[in-house]
């Protein structure tokens, strides 16, 4: 597990570790794109704190609470070509859980992202 929570070292390895593996909705030119819930997942399991959501039209956006900060490591998905969304203004910061997150995500999608995602930052 990593020892403890360095932003940019993490939006880092997640650009290299989300894959089509980790969500259908995956593209080379926007990686982040239909990554929240399973992101928020790993980063909730890996680093604590809580997980937020914000409704966008009929959609969940989840993200993190870590350190007493919103930290949305997939709001990338928002700016790239193919956005599905705009970024949410403002951010409702509905706390949530890990089950509501991980609804109709394939275990195996959570298992790929998160072990990408330590051998990126082992690296």
């Amino acid at each position: 597990m990593p020892q403890s929570f360095d932003e940019p070292q993490v939006r880092a390895a997640l650009e290299n570790a989300w894959s089509l593996e980790t969500a259908v909705q995956w593209t080379a030119e926007n990686p982040a794109s239909g990554q929240c819930n399973i992101t928020a997942a790993v980063a909730h399991d890996l680093w604590g704190g809580e997980i937020l959501r914000t409704q966008l039209d009929d959609v969940w956006h989840y993200y993190n609470l870590i350190d007493g900060r919103r930290v949305d490591l997939t709001d990338s998905q928002f700016t790239r070509p193919g956005a599905r969304f705009a970024a949410p203004d403002p951010y409702a910061d509905e706390i949530t859980h890990r089950g509501a997150a991980m609804r109709g995500i394939p275990e195996r999608e959570y298992d790929a992202l998160k072990s990408a995602l330590l051998d990126r930052l082992q690296r």
